[in-house]
């Protein structure tokens, strides 16, 4: 891979993310910064081709980057993008607006990410899985029925509505509050199993029956806090990418109305990630491109962000604006982490 096939192709890449269209020897001598003859840029560009770095779509049209073409040029050639200042002038306001709430500033991540790229963007809300519990507080909603809120170290806040057989007062509620929070809080999430709950109400004696409902709702909400939310915004973004036709359009839209599968591939460990195509390892997604990013809360994996869009994307653009958002959801995450 000589120098000028190097730039060459950076060229190719870059004219077909601005164009959409096959490129020609022409116009790549416009803009490439060496002087050479077309019938020598044709010569290399055969030479890609072969290399399985381009693809011919029409026999009388330009290339255009291959998948292994993509893969090459965010490895080896992609400059670095740096936002602008209005750029993140827009993402801190969008992003200050939900800083005290974990799951409103993800959903806020999501729409920022998608109306910066105009492609789909996807965030998971903090995982409970290796966080500890905080706080339990307890919020009456009715006569009989009071409402559990769990917090914990992750940033999670989940909550369930009991129900008693018997009025609620205010002093049991302090009951309810002293008694789980003795219990629970500093304890990990996980640890709050069926047979841990059973050996609490065990414990509890006679006052078991009275506490009989808020520790079947404690026993919900922790479950819950050990998964992660999917937040998704941009969805039919991708109906106007003229890559997808109608049929892999509907393809995609398939994959992305599963949460679970979807939260599933962006929450790979190992730091930031590009996949291109069949990279995914999902046939609904052989036409695409994922970028992804983990953020951190106290120096620990939370949860991650990401974009899904065509391979025709500016990855270079995607990957400064990811960077930037799990770089600020880190820092907001922890503040508010450290503040509870």
């Amino acid at each position: 891979m000589t120098t000028r096939k190097q730039k060459i192709l950076s060229a190719v890449v870059n004219l077909s993310i601005v164009t959409g269209e096959p490129v020609g020897s022409k116009a790549l001598c416009e803009v490439l910064d060496f002087n050479v003859s077309s019938a020598t840029v044709r010569n290399e560009m055969s030479s890609l081709a072969e290399m399985g770095l381009l693809e011919q779509p029409h026999t009388s049209a330009g290339r255009i980057p291959s998948q292994r073409g993509y893969r090459y040029y965010v490895d080896a050639l992609l400059p670095k993008y740096t936002l602008s200042v209005e750029e993140r002038s827009v993402i801190d306001s969008v992003l200050f607006d939900s800083a005290y709430d974990p799951e409103k500033l993800m959903n806020s991540v999501s729409r920022a990410l998608a109306a910066m790229t105009r492609f789909t963007a996807v965030s998971t809300t903090p995982s409970g899985s290796a966080a500890d519990i905080r706080a339990v507080q307890f919020v009456q909603t009715s006569r009989r029925t009071a409402m559990v809120v769990l917090m914990t170290s992750a940033g999670t806040m989940k909550t369930r509505v009991f129900h008693c057989d018997f009025d609620i007062t205010s002093d049991i509620l302090r009951v309810y509050f002293r008694t789980l929070n003795e219990k629970l809080v500093g304890r990990p999430v996980v640890e709050v199993t069926p047979a841990f709950i059973q050996g609490l109400a065990a414990s509890l004696g006679e006052m078991a029956i009275l506490m009989s409902a808020p520790l079947s709702a404690v026993l919900e909400v922790a479950r819950e806090s050990m998964g992660a939310d999917l937040c998704m915004h941009g969805e039919t973004n991708l109906l106007f990418c003229p890559e997808f036709e109608l049929g892999g359009a509907r393809q995609i839209m398939d994959f992305l109305s599963r949460p679970e599968e979807l939260t599933n591939l962006i929450l790979q460990p190992g730091g930031a990630k590009v996949l291109i195509g069949r990279e995914i390892q999902r046939k609904e997604l052989a036409d695409t491109s994922m970028v992804f990013a983990p953020y951190y809360i106290g120096g620990q994996e939370a949860g991650s962000i990401a974009v899904i869009g065509p391979t025709r994307m500016h990855y270079s653009r995607v990957i400064a604006g990811i960077d930037y958002l799990a770089e600020a959801v880190g820092k907001m995450l922890t503040e508010l982490m450290s503040n509870e």
